[in-house]
C-alpha cells in the first residue's frame, strides 16, 4: 500500500477504537470523536469498552513514527489532511423501532467538510441496502462541493465486532469490503487487507456488501425466535427445551442456537433496518418483522414465569425483593446498548417487585444515564441483602462462584436461570 495514506477514524466505540489501533499500527492514524470524555479516557492508554489490548493502545499512542502511530481527538482540524475516512457510527432504532440514521448524517456532514479531491469515505456502520448510495453520498457532494467517482470515492465494509469476544478480534475475522467503482473497490480491499490476516472478501457493490452484514443478524435473530418459540411451548408441556436441544444436535445437521434475549446493537436493530427498506419498497417483511415480535416480548415473559414460581411458592408479589445478575446485553462485556434485560426488569416492576440489580462488569453510571437506576457492582453491597426471587440474566463467569442460597429470603424463595448455567437442582426453572 502506498505509504503516503492518512486514515480518520469517525467514532471510537466498539468497532472504531479497535480499527483506529489496527491501522495506527501501519499508517498514520487519526481518531475522531465528538465525546470529549471518550477522547480524554483513549488518551491515557484507557478503553472502558475493553475491546482493545491497552499494550497496544499505548504503543500507538505514545510510541508514534512518521508511518505510523494514532492521534485522538475531537478537532475537526485535526482530521484535514488525513485522506481515507473510515465512518464506524452507531445506527440505532427510536422508540417506534424506525432507523435513527441521525448519527450517521452528522458524521457524515462532518467527512464533508473536509473532503479533498482523491479522498476516500468508507462506511462500516450497518445500513439498510442503498443507504450509503442514497443518503451518504448526497450527503458528502453538498457538504464538500465535490462530485462521486470524480473528485472522491466511497466504499463500504461492514463491521463485524463481537464485543467481549478476545477470540473473534477485528484482524481474525474474514473482511467483506466493496466500492463506488470497480478501481474503488480494489483500493479499499487492499487497505483493509494490508491489516486484516483473515483475508478480504469483496462484494460486488456496495448494496450487496450492505444486505450481506444485515441479513447476518436477521439470520440469527429469526433462528433464535424459533427456538424462543419453542421454549414457550416446552415450558406449557413442562419439557427442559435445552435437554429438547441437546438431543435433537445430536442429528448432524441440526442448527445450533438457544433461546434467550435477543439485544445488544446488532441482532436486535439490524432486522428493523431491512425491514424498513422493505416496507418502503412494498414488501410486508412477514418472517423477519415475526421473529422480532417473537424476540422482543421474551422479557416481559420471563418476568411473568417469574411472578407465577413465585405465586406458587407463596410469596407475595407487591413490594417483594427480586435480584436481577446482570444488565449487559451479553456475557463477560461492559456493554448495555439496548440490553433486553431492562424488559424483565421494568415489567417486575410493574408488578409491583422491587429490584436489585448486581452486575460486576457494568459502569453504575452508565446504567443510571441509560435506564434510570444504579446497579451494584461489588458484592459488599450485594451482602447486605436478601431477596424473595433471583434471576440469573447475563452469564458473566463472575457469577459462577456466587452462593446464591445465601442472598434468598427464605426456602420460598425463586430462583429462575434465563441462560441455563446453573445446576439444574438448584433453580426452579430454567428458559
Amino acid at each position: 500500500m502506498n505509504q503516503d495514506i492518512k486514515i480518520a477514524i469517525i467514532g471510537l466505540g466498539y468497532v472504531g477504537l479497535p480499527l483506529a489501533v489496527a491501522f495506527a499500527k501501519k499508517y498514520p492514524t487519526v481518531g475522531f470523536d465528538i465525546n470529549t470524555k471518550r477522547v480524554n479516557e483513549i488518551n491515557k492508554g484507557k478503553d472502558l469498552t475493553m475491546e482493545v489490548d491497552l499494550e497496544a493502545l499505548n504503543n500507538v499512542l505514545f510510541s508514534k513514527t512518521e508511518n505510523s502511530g494514532l492521534s485522538v481527538t475531537s478537532e475537526i482540524q485535526a482530521i484535514k489532511k488525513c485522506n481515507y475516512y473510515i465512518v464506524t457510527i452507531p445506527t440505532p432504532i427510536d422508540k417506534n423501532n424506525y432507523p435513527d440514521l441521525t448519527p450517521l448524517t452528522m458524521a457524515t456532514k462532518t467527512v464533508g467538510e473536509v473532503l479533498k479531491k482523491n479522498d476516500f469515505v468508507i462506511y462500516e456502520s450497518t445500513v439498510y441496502p442503498g443507504a450509503t448510495e442514497e443518503m451518504c453520498i448526497p450527503i458528502l457532494e453538498n457538504k464538500s462541493g465535490l462530485t462521486c467517482n470524480e473528485d472522491f470515492h466511497v466504499g463500504y465494509s461492514p463491521e463485524r465486532v463481537n464485543p467481549g469476544d478476545k477470540h473473534h478480534t477485528l484482524t481474525k475475522i474474514l473482511k467483506v469490503t466493496s466500492g463506488s467503482t470497480p478501481e474503488a473497490a480494489e483500493k479499499v480491499d487492499q487497505l483493509y487487507q494490508s491489516v486484516i490476516v483473515a483475508g478480504t472478501y469483496k462484494a460486488p457493490s456496495i448494496k450487496v456488501a450492505e444486505a450481506a452484514k444485515v441479513i447476518e443478524n436477521c439470520q440469527r435473530d429469526i433462528n433464535i425466535a424459533f427456538v424462543n418459540e419453542l421454549a414457550k411451548i416446552f415450558n406449557t408441556l413442562n419439557i427442559d427445551t435445552h435437554d429438547v436441544l441437546q438431543t435433537a444436535g445430536t442429528k448432524w445437521n441440526f442448527l445450533s442456537f438457544k433461546p434467550g434475549l435477543v439485544g445488544g446493537h446488532c441482532i436486535g436493530v439490524d432486522p428493523y433496518y431491512l425491514a424498513h427498506k422493505a416496507l418502503e419498497c412494498g414488501h410486508n417483511p412477514e418472517i423477519i418483522l415475526a421473529g422480532r415480535r417473537m424476540n422482543d416480548g421474551m422479557g416481559s415473559w420471563i418476568a411473568a414465569q417469574v411472578v407465577k414460581l413465585m405465586i406458587h411458592k407463596n410469596q407475595a408479589i407487591k413490594d417483594s425483593k427480586v435480584l436481577c445478575l446482570g444488565i449487559t446485553f451479553k456475557e463477560n462485556c461492559p456493554d448495555i446498548r439496548n440490553t433486553k434485560v431492562i424488559d424483565v426488569i421494568n415489567e417486575l416492576k410493574d408488578f409491583g417487585c422491587n429490584v436489585d440489580v448486581f452486575d460486576p462488569w457494568a459502569q453504575p453510571e452508565d446504567v443510571y444515564d441509560e435506564y434510570g437506576f444504579k446497579n451494584i457492582n461489588n458484592h459488599s453491597e450485594l451482602e447486605k441483602n436478601t431477596y424473595n426471587a433471583i434471576i440469573l440474566a447475563v452469564a458473566h463467569t463472575k457469577f459462577q462462584d456466587l452462593e446464591l442460597e445465601a442472598y434468598v429470603k427464605n426456602k420460598n424463595a425463586v430462583i429462575y436461570d434465563i441462560k441455563s448455567v446453573l445446576p439444574k437442582n438448584i433453580v426452579d426453572n430454567r428458559l
